[in-house]
Order: C-alpha cells, then sequence, then structure tokens
C-alpha cells in the first residue's frame, strides 16, 4: 500500500522585530546579558507509532504507515480536506472536457525543494512511471483507464481516458497520484533512499523502520501548508513502546498500535486527549459461494437477517468500532443504510420465515472461518458472539475454525469455510471502492459473487459524471448487495489518536483513509 518519505530539517527562523533589546529607566547595566535579536524555537512535533514504512516511492507498494509520510512529502493535484467530501485543488484545478477527457491546469511557480520547477512535464513524467513499472501491490491498477497524459504546455497536464471513469477525480487525491520531479527519479526502478515532492515537507533523515524526519517545505503552494516547523516520527515496536511514549511526555502524538484497554485508561489521563473518528477500515462477513450451503440465497438472507451489530461491537470491541449498514461508510458520496432497509432489526422470526419459504428445514451447519491476528485482537471474541448469536436462533448451528493469515487466504479460495471474517481498507476515497472488488470486473473478491445487476449498475456509476445521479447509482448498488447478500457488513474502524493537551488541530489531521495529514498541528 503506499510509501515513505523524509528529508533534512530546515527551519526558517522567524525575525522577531526588536533588535536593540529592552530599554530600562536610567543607566544601561553593562552586566546584563545583551539579548540582541533572538529567533523563537522551532515548533517541531513529536509523532510515534507502531505503523510500518514500506517504500519512499509513490509507485512502489503502499501501506497506511507510508500514506501518511507520503501524504506529506508529496503534492497530488487535488485533494480532500477535512469536512469536505469532493476534491478541492492543490497542485491544480480540474475538469472534465469531455467523458474521456480530463483536463488540470497547474498553479503558476510550483517548485520542488531542490528548486526544480513542477510543471506538467513532471505530471506526465509521474503517471507514465508509475505505469510502466506496474510495481506489484503499487498503485498502477487504480489507474487502469489512463490511456495517456499529454501537455499542451507547461502548466496543462491532459488525462486521456480509455472509457468514461468518474471516479478519476477522486484518484488523483490519493498518493499513488503524486508528482515526482523527473530529473530525481529513474524511470525503470523505484527511488528507495530519498524523496523528492512538493507536499507541505521534505525529508530531512529516515532510518528505515526506526524514524523519519521532515521539515516544513515554505515554497509550498497548495491547500495544506505546514502550521509547524517540521515532525519527528519514531517507528516503535508494539502498543506498550507507544502507551509508553505519550504517557513519559515524550511524544507529542501518537497513533495506531493501542490497545482498546490503554484507550480506555488514556481517556481519564489530565495529561493528554483521545481524539478519535470513523476511519475507512471495515470489517464484514463474506459467504463463500463455492459451498453448496452458502449458494442458497435464502441462508445468507437468513444470516443477515440475525446479525445484532451492536451487540457484536459491544461484546467484541467495547464499543471502540461502530456497527455499519452498508459495505459503504457513512461519511462517503452514495452511502446509504441499506442493509437496515432491507433488514429492519434482527428478527428470529423472519429469519425463520426466510427459510421456511425456501423449504430450508432444520438447523442449517455452517463453517465460520477467522484469522487470530490479521483483523486485530478483537477477532476471536468477534468470531464467537457471531457463532453465538446464530446457533441462539436455532436455525444455525455454526462451527468455528481459524487459521493464521497465509494459510487463512488459501483456506478461503480453496472453499473449506461457509462464510468467513474479512476486512478491507479501502485505496481511493470513493464509494466504488467498496464495491467494486466484490463484484468481480476486474480484480474480484476471493468468495465467487458475480452478478450481472450489480456489474451493471458497476459501469453505469462509474460513467455518470453527475454527481447526483452517480449517488443514485451507488445506492441501488448497495441495494442489489443487500438483497443478493455476497457479504454482511459488520463494523466501522476508527483512527485513534492520542495528543498532548497543548497540540491543537488533532481532528483535522484524522484522514477518513486512515493516515495523518501532519500540516495542520500545532503546540
Amino acid at each position: 500500500m503506499l510509501s515513505e518519505l523524509w528529508r533534512r530539517l530546515v527551519v526558517t527562523a522567524a525575525v522577531g522585530g526588536l533588535g536593540v533589546g529592552l530599554v530600562a529607566c536610567g543607566e544601561p547595566d553593562d552586566n546584563a546579558p545583551h539579548t540582541g535579536t533572538t529567533s523563537p524555537k522551532a515548533m517541531v512535533l513529536r509523532l510515534a507509532t507502531t505503523d510500518t514504512i514500506s517504500s519512499l516511492d509513490p509507485a512502489g507498494p503502499y501501506d497506511i504507515g507510508s500514506r501518511t509520510v507520503q501524504a506529506n512529502l508529496y503534492q497530488t493535484l487535488l485533494t480532500i480536506l477535512p469536512g469536505k467530501p469532493t476534491p478541492v485543488p492543490d497542485a491544480a484545478d480540474c475538469q472534465f472536457d469531455s467523458p474521456t477527457t480530463y483536463t488540470c491546469s497547474l498553479k503558476e511557480g510550483l517548485t520542488f525543494p531542490n528548486g526544480h520547477p513542477l510543471t506538467s512535464s513532471d505530471v506526465r513524467f509521474s503517471f507514465d512511471r508509475m505505469l510502466t513499472l506496474k510495481t506489484p501491490g503499487g498503485p498502477a491498477p487504480l489507474f487502469a483507464s489512463v490511456n495517456s497524459v499529454s501537455t499542451p504546455d507547461e502548466l496543462t497536464a491532459v488525462f486521456n481516458l480509455k472509457a468514461p471513469d468518474a471516479r478519476l477525480p477522486y484518484l488523483l487525491t490519493t498518493t499513488g497520484a503524486s508528482i515526482v520531479d523527473e530529473e530525481s527519479y529513474p524511470t525503470k526502478k523505484l527511488l528507495d533512499a530519498t524523496a523528492v515532492g512538493s507536499g507541505p515537507y521534505q525529508l530531512t533523515a529516515y532510518r528505515p523502520g526506526e524514524s523519519v524526519t521532515l521539515a516544513r517545505f515554505a515554497a509550498y503552494k497548495g491547500s495544506r501548508a505546514a502550521q509547524n516547523d517540521g515532525v519527528q516520527l519514531s517507528l516503535v515496536k508494539d502498543a506498550v513502546a507507544l502507551n509508553q511514549a505519550i504517557t513519559n511526555g515524550k511524544t507529542d502524538v501518537a497513533y495506531r498500535g493501542f490497545t482498546i484497554g490503554q484507550l480506555d485508561k488514556l481517556r481519564t489521563s489530565s495529561a493528554v486527549q483521545v481524539v478519535e473518528s470513523d476511519d475507512a477500515v471495515i470489517q464484514f462477513v463474506a459467504f463463500q459461494l463455492k459451498s453448496v450451503t452458502s449458494r442458497k440465497l435464502a441462508v445468507r438472507r437468513a444470516v443477515a437477517q440475525l446479525i445484532d451489530r451492536p451487540a457484536l461491537v459491544k461484546k467484541a470491541y467495547a464499543e471502540h468500532v461502530s456497527p455499519l449498514y452498508s459495505m459503504v461508510p457513512p461519511s462517503f458520496g452514495g452511502a446509504t443504510d441499506a442493509y437496515r432497509s432491507e433488514y429492519k432489526q434482527p428478527n428470529k422470526a423472519a429469519a425463520a420465515a426466510i427459510l421456511k419459504a425456501a423449504g430450508v428445514k432444520g438447523a442449517v451447519p455452517l463453517t465460520l472461518g477467522w484469522t487470530p491476528t490479521r483483523f486485530g485482537p478483537g477477532s476471536k471474541a468477534e468470531a464467537l458472539e457471531l457463532k453465538r448469536q446464530l446457533d441462539a436462533s436455532g436455525l444455525f448451528r455454526v462451527t468455528l475454525r481459524s487459521a493464521e493469515w497465509p494459510a487463512y487466504q488459501q483456506l478461503v479460495r480453496s472453499g473449506v469455510f461457509d462464510l468467513y471474517l474479512a476486512g478491507w481498507i479501502p485505496e481511493y476515497p470513493d464509494a466504488d471502492n467498496y464495491l467494486a472488488p466484490f463484484v468481480g470486473v476486474s480484480d474480484p473478491f476471493p468468495n465467487g459473487y458475480r452478478s450481472a445487476a450489480a456489474t451493471k449498475l458497476l459501469q453505469q456509476e462509474r460513467a455518470e459524471q453527475n454527481g447526483i445521479k452517480r449517488a443514485e447509482l451507488l445506492e441501488q448498488l448497495q441495494g442489489v448487495f443487500a438483497r443478493e447478500v455476497p457479504v454482511v457488513p459488520t463494523w466501522q474502524g476508527r483512527l485513534s489518536v492520542v495528543a498532548g493537551k497543548d497540540v491543537q488541530n488533532v481532528s483535522g489531521a484524522l484522514d477518513p483513509l486512515a493516515f495523518l495529514h501532519l500540516s495542520g498541528l500545532r503546540k
């Protein structure tokens, strides 16, 4: 998933005005210290996380930890600001000239920290390079609709599409769409040791697996100018080290890695603030349609009718996650609570009626798969609670089976489980990315779901440029999911950040894709 970035700390000193020190009544004291002109102390924030960083290069494989670094080092043509559901200009202002032509007009005077100007040639190079490299696990598949990028002049980049793609503005906000300096990046390989972007920060130091240092890039021209002078990020090994980093006062902000118990205790502390927001991580139950049992629509619908999400998140996660009633979380355009509309409240009688109407008799045996570590420490409790709910109805008899991640993936694909726990982290901030992977158009989710109705709606929403009509198509697609039940969404994650009481603008740093924008932080 995304990559890493870090450079040399350049602090811009603010000259504080009074060049001759203090003036007192009477004669000056020659023995008093002469203060002269002083520079205020640099506002450098100290951060800690258990995240890992896989690559500095935005064309490389990426992860959530890398996104935090990349999003702060590189600039994209468009961005999504806190509280804004749609893309806004960052390096450029963009618009569709036709369904297959998307033109971006760059701001004047953009530069990289090395002094090189940022022009449309750098934009074309960045996309050509990323699409040519096709790094395994990298962002190239997201931009499969891009045929070419043309550059009529130094400030204009035109995306020529193979087919209409209404997702493109959202894709251009991702770190995979980062603009790199064509004079600094090799064409045929990744650049791992350094980074040259035009974002709010520049990389000043990088120790793989240990730390990253960023400095404010004073020449940045975009929507996220840094309000601090820099950031020092430490990569710690586990929740214990993360908790120590924030409680001993040596860290200003700590995130991603706390246990539920640690967060509960930190909420009672007078020394820190705990800031949370729903993030883009979702969990769901997937039906394996290789299973004869799961191929029965009535079985899938009856399970969906029985699952009690509030009870699940309370018992398995102490309400540190939020119940989810669609594959698309509420903060994304076009989201609708399709499963709540379809099934109302958990209801044993309604589930029994579904099975009876389909001629399904007796307690249906189901094998529920789960994996101990991949989806967090609550996975076992979640599997046990799902089993309890389904068994308590008398309509199902659930057997649990677990395996660690590599083996779990193989068991999923082979059809050993009738249904299994799974999670999803989107790659771009659009409802499409919560639905397309499960329809089977290009990179199908491994449960074998195919649907003519879903495929048609997916193709229509991708081609629709009217935002209102597209949202309606996305709502219809979620309705198909709720009726056909290839998956049952259960909960949406939360991004929890713990910061010192003197740190400001923490909530604005939290990106819905589960990483942090650091430029607004102050203390």
